[in-house]
């Protein structure tokens, strides 16, 4: 504040300096000009005529050549300052991005000198009329383009410590109040707002009761606590400046095993590292009589039926599902939702043409870091589609060439060689082309999901399919394991690529998970680079025809007995237990497009679902939650890792699937149909639900490339990551999450930070453990905005975490803002009020006190004024 008491004790002698200084600037910037055009004239006589850049009336080279240089100059000057620690000396090199120092700033007195309190429109005060700004953020905006730095902005700018505040739009207006803009009737829109916040505050408290009571927060996983270890262990940093990753100590026991990352894949396994595994429970289970398993701390309390958890019955989730829709579908809940999205999307346009150049220059001075090389995580893929057709197409002319007498198949009561097998479908490994194999899903799939699936099977035969990409067939699934293995070599080579492979458990069989596990364990597919999901495809309908199921309960049981049994006692099922701790969390998949036709007014339980009906989508997600709630209750108690649902959803049929999805579900995959559910796309900003998206895949099968809504949803701040679904039917290319990226950004015409921002999205919205999140984001991964930031780690720079983080920070608060008080007023249509953020008043609050840097802006029907103090209001 020194600064500004000399401006106002000598203004004479500060507005000669400045003159002085300008004249001065001018001068050298005459001297820079000429120079430069002696250059380019100089460099020019050995260039072809038809060569030169000529100046147009739009264009002129010289000019063009001389700003870039000079911009590039200032950006290497304040670096270089700053690295020496002479902040003091950095404010000359700021012409060009409009960053004011602390001294730039006036003081509130200085802000309403010289100036009338009042301004009315249209009367002889009128050409005096202005928004409040600083001579500085004036003075920027004039020379370089773009618009004034808001209070709260400078504000930022001064209590910043690292100074790495974005530069906003003059007046931050309050959302609710903005909405109210278009709508008229004070009354009207106070009572209207209400209501709708009292729905969009209720309908996220019901989903956070949900994700409490199923233990999928963010601090309810056992194995994000410090003392979880990571078995094999992940190899160590190569290179920590910082010191944040501290070395994961090892087990004692059986030392693992040191091997360089892509080869020998497993070596580093040893399942006597488990030995002994943990004791038996005290606690048992037991299934109820709605299908729904329920944990009992002992025999008695069974007996009298007194779970520990209360999982919600079928009529409870209904019911709550019954009133997201409602409020989804209600007229005025869907205009303010739309308003509200469309401002999002706005508002990033605009902060992206202020800081466009600070994030660029944020990013340069970032060493080592670029998109390449910071982590990113296929967050949904499906493991039998997990290689490229042409490296499947190697895979199986190898097999052709080196085991061609080896038995793979019996069937119709034969053992089968692949030779044989091969010779039954007069195929040679010869004949064998990417073509012949006819698996990637061309133009006849679109909107032909049952197509699509047969694209699983190569050359069209099921029986190729069962032999490479089945986990349980003759062999074991030992092609499938060692094709899989070269797939976690290539992902170890890269080093940033990680991966969530869905694997099936179809519900047929009570023996599936033991096959499953022993397949993972016995063939070691453990990589610090991969993690599983299991996915339960929604097929009753097709077991029920075939004579297999009597009826729903039964898949409730295939699924989910083998899980509490080990969890109860993990010596009942020694490598489940294994498997289990890389295991993340629940799919649910199959074709959403499918008609679902209610039959009954009231759902029967699962015992009595003997139709050939498939059950309906909400149906089959709520008894995966209320299973995985339960299960969840007794794993985190017992110290093992829980599990999240994250189902595909909203990639076609019925957008209320998207309601299921935000009530019970951790993250979807997909969720393009968000596009026409303004205020369930609302929610999920909101609530910053993951999203899973794969415009390659929706390109194939539901919505061209054009029409995907990722772009849109990036924009406005939804958590979002891209995924490649099934790089084997929609991928060219040997790393298919990299293609999905440069596809993306050609198309949307992402820069590198946007890029890198998807990346960390989708490592936040990834399972794999907290101590590894740290190493690839920073130590405080874990807390919001700029504070759990390390650009070092994420190339994301500060500005861009800190806007996301404010503005969501402001769509959070509209619920709490109360407009009565204020609305009332018979002839006021709207009152806005800017105020510093740090004081986070509500706005009655904020009405009934005297702010020092805010102003009131009151429209009536016959007046706008501007006002110092809300006293004068």
């Amino acid at each position: 504040m020194d600064n500004a008491h000399d401006l106002q004790a000598s203004p004479e002698s500060s507005t000669v300096d400045l003159k002085h200084d300008r004249d001065e600037e001018n001068t050298q910037q005459a001297d820079v000009d000429s120079s430069l055009s002696a250059t380019v004239t100089d460099s020019l006589d050995h260039v072809l005529p038809r060569d030169r850049e000529m100046k147009t009336p739009t264009y002129d080279y010289a000019y063009e050549k001389s700003m870039s240089h000079t911009e590039a100059k200032l950006f290497y000057q304040h670096h270089q300052l700053v690295s020496r620690g002479a902040d003091s000396e950095s404010d000359q090199c700021w012409g060009l991005t409009g960053r004011p120092s602390a001294s730039d700033i006036p003081s509130a007195k200085e802000e309403t000198d010289g100036r009338p309190q009042t301004g009315v429109l249209g009367s002889s005060n009128s050409t005096q009329f202005s928004t409040p700004t600083s001579a500085y953020a004036e003075n920027t905006s004039t020379s370089t383009g773009q618009l004034p730095l808001s209070h709260d902005a400078m504000h930022h700018e001064i209590s910043n410590e690292q100074g790495s505040g974005y530069m906003q739009f003059a007046t931050e207006v309050p959302g609710a109040i903005k909405s109210a803009m278009n709508m008229t009737g004070s009354g009207t829109v106070a009572s209207e707002l209400n209501i709708i916040y009292r729905k969009i505050r209720g309908l996220l408290e019901r989903r956070a009761e949900y994700i409490q009571l199923s233990s999928q927060g963010p601090e309810d996983n056992p194995k994000d606590r410090p003392n979880w270890r990571i078995y094999p262990p992940p190899p160590e940093p190569a290179w920590d400046a910082d010191g944040e990753n501290g070395k994961q100590e090892s087990s004692p026991g059986a030392g693992p095993k040191k091997r360089k990352m892509g080869q020998d894949i497993g070596e580093d396994f040893d399942m006597a590292h488990f030995i002994p595994l943990p004791g038996e429970s005290s606690w048992t289970f037991r299934l109820d009589e709605n299908s729904v398993y329920q944990v009992y701390e002992n025999i008695e309390a069974a007996n009298v039926h007194k779970p520990t958890i209360r999982i919600p019955s079928l009529r409870d989730f209904y019911m709550d599902l019954d009133a997201v829709i409602d409020v989804s579908t209600d007229g005025p809940a869907k205009s303010f939702a739309f308003k509200r999205l469309s401002y999002l999307e706005g508002k990033f346009q605009l902060y992206t043409l202020l800081n466009e150049y600070q994030e660029i220059a944020d990013s340069k001075k970032v060493p080592h870091r670029d998109f390449y090389n910071v982590r990113k995580v296929d967050t949904h893929v499906h493991h039998s589609a997990c290689m490229n057709q042409k490296h499947l197409l190697r895979f199986i002319k190898s097999k052709m060439k080196k085991s061609p007498d080896e038995v793979v198949l019996f069937r119709d009561g034969k053992h089968l060689t692949l030779r044989e097998v091969f010779e039954s479908i007069n195929l040679t490994a010869y004949d064998l082309s990417i073509d012949t194999l006819d698996m990637h899903a061309h133009t006849d799939s679109f909107h032909r999901f049952d197509k699509f699936n047969l694209k699983y099977n190569p050359v069209g035969e099921s029986r190729l399919r069962e032999i490479f990409l089945k986990t349980d067939n003759y062999i074991k699934g030992r092609y499938l394991a060692e094709i899989t293995k070269e797939v976690i070599s290539d992902l170890e080579s890269s080093k940033y690529q990680m991966v969530e492979w869905r694997i099936s458990i179809y519900g047929r069989s009570i023996q599936e998970w033991d096959k499953l596990a022993a397949w993972v364990v016995d063939n070691k597919l453990f990589s610090p680079n991969v993690r599983w999901l299991i996915q339960v495809p929604r097929l009753y309908d097709v077991y029920k025809a075939s004579g297999m199921m009597e009826n729903f309960e039964q898949v409730i049981t295939n699924v989910f007995q083998p899980l509490f049994e080990v969890t109860k006692n993990p010596s009942s099922h020694p490598k489940l237990h294994i498997f289990l701790q890389r295991v993340v969390g629940f799919d649910s998949v199959d074709d959403e497009s499918k008609a679902e036709r209610r039959l009954y007014r009231k759902y029967p339980i699962p015992r009595e679902w003997n139709t050939k009906q498939n059950p309906p989508y909400s149906y089959w997600i709520y008894f995966m939650f209320a299973n995985i709630a339960s299960l969840n209750f007794w794993r985190k108690q017992r110290g093992f890792n829980t599990f999240v649902l994250r189902p595909h959803c909203g990639e076609a049929g019925d957008p209320d699937h998207l309601a299921v999805g935000f009530l019970c579900c951790h993250s979807i995959s997909h969720g393009i149909l968000l596009r026409k559910v303004p205020l369930l796309q609302y929610l999920f900003y909101l609530d910053q639900i993951g999203i899973a998206m794969s415009p390659l895949s929706n390109n194939a099968l539901f919505l061209t490339y054009d029409k995907n809504p990722f772009a849109n949803f990036f924009r406005r701040g939804l958590n979002v990551s891209l995924s490649t679904d099934d790089p084997l039917q929609f991928a060219f290319t040997k790393e298919p999450l990299i293609e999905e990226y440069s596809v993306a950004a050609q198309i949307y015409k992402f820069n590198a930070v946007d890029m890198c921002e998807l990346a960390k999205h989708s490592v936040e919205q990834s399972g794999f453990e907290i101590s590894l999140k740290k190493r690839w984001l920073g130590a405080n991964c874990s807390l919001r905005g700029v504070a759990g930031n390390n650009v070092a780690k994420s190339n994301v720079p500060d500005i861009r975490e800190q806007f996301r983080h404010e503005t969501l920070l402001g769509e959070l608060a509209l619920p709490k803002i109360t407009l009565a008080d204020v609305l009332g007023l018979n002839d006021i249509l709207i009152v806005i009020l800017t105020v510093q953020r740090d004081d986070q008043l509500s706005l009655p609050q904020a009405v009934n006190k005297k702010h020092s840097h805010g102003f009131l802006w009151i429209q009536s029907k016959e007046t706008q004024a501007i006002v110092s103090s809300t006293s004068q209001a």
